[in-house]
């Protein structure tokens, strides 16, 4: 479970940088399809359940 937990920690951090990039971007009209926030979101719920259970004695 710690290395769903390690995983699910990488998807957070790429999606927190790839919605900073979005919302960063240079062309306004240029918008994009992948809800990150999301994603970042979910995956930083995933991980912190997945190291709740990894942890549990």
């Amino acid at each position: 479970m710690l290395t769903v937990s390690a995983v699910s920690a990488a998807v957070a951090v790429i999606a927190e940088v790839a919605d900073y990039r979005r919302r960063h971007r240079r062309d306004v009209d240029d918008v994009g399809f992948m809800p990150w926030r999301s994603i970042a979101l979910t995956a930083v719920t995933v991980a912190l359940f997945a190291a709740a259970m990894g942890l549990k004695p």
